[in-house]
């Protein structure tokens, strides 16, 4: 048996997967189970559990609370990893250091990083192994968050912190583009929900563009930049030494601290 603890945004994303996989059988345990958990919940056959109560011994326990939340409810979720079943958190910043101190030096843990296009099959999640994580629980952890999408490892946990700054808050740098080329358009004479609509329909064709073609994205950009074009005009404005790569360089470096803080606290 599989529990999922917490089950909001990404939780519902992997039952969601699971579900579409026949991976199960799965106890949700969400205290507010939203009208589209419950229809998800019905539609695969998954228990909805509104607390830990009675939920008996899983094999896996799979713990989708936010940072905050997660260092309140560690000790309640001892039991499980004490019966033995392989702990997988998604919560950003918390090290297996901190989740081997409250479910046991023996405890078999997995760390994960997922991210929000996970929601559409469509993310990327990293995952590093703990100390007493088997090959069986590698391969299981794998699989398990392989319902959002692809899946890498990462020897060293520091690692995750990165990942975390970069794919898992990522998604939001990539909606702030679009607010911003959307502002930009508007700002030229568009109308709104035209700036939006083609904000919408660039960023989108050009993740999809990035997906289908595997050249590097350096090869892409200078295939749209025609040498004295507007393009060209553009890039340089973007591409100055204080431009959008220095912008995000610090943007990304102020995202792992606070990854590192969130895990020293």
């Amino acid at each position: 048996m599989i529990l999922l603890v917490g089950a909001g945004r990404m939780g519902a994303a992997l039952l969601k997967g699971w579900i579409a996989r026949g991976i199960g059988p799965v106890v949700a345990v969400e205290p507010q189970p939203s009208p589209q958990l419950r229809f998800l919940a019905k539609q695969g056959g998954v228990k909805i559990a509104r607390s830990l109560d009675g939920i008996g011994k899983p094999n896996v326990c799979v713990v989708a609370l936010k940072p905050q939340i997660l260092k309140t409810e560690m000790p309640a979720l001892r039991g499980f990893a004490q019966s033995g079943a392989l702990m997988v958190s998604i919560a950003a910043g918390t090290t297996t250091r901190t989740l081997t101190r409250a479910w046991g030096r023996d405890a078999r843990i997995v760390r994960a990083m997922p991210n929000t296009p996970g929601s559409i099959g469509r993310g990327i999640t990293a995952l590093y192994a703990g100390a007493n994580a088997t090959s069986k629980d590698r391969a299981m952890a794998g699989r398990l968050l392989a319902a959002l999408g692809d899946t890498f490892w990462v020897k060293k946990e520091s690692l995750i912190d990165s990942v975390t700054a970069v794919s898992g808050s990522g998604p939001a740098y990539v909606f702030l583009l679009a607010e911003a080329l959307a502002e930009a358009a508007q700002r030229q004479g568009l109308p709104r929900d035209i700036a939006m609509r083609l904000a919408r329909a660039t960023v989108t064709g050009s993740g999809a563009l990035l997906d289908a073609d595997q050249s590097p994205a350096s090869d892409l950009r200078r295939a749209v930049t025609s040498p004295g074009g507007t393009t060209e005009a553009a890039l340089k404005i973007l591409m100055a030494e204080n431009g959008l790569s220095r912008l995000m360089i610090r943007a990304v470096t102020a995202a792992r601290k606070r990854a590192e803080e969130l895990g020293k606290n």
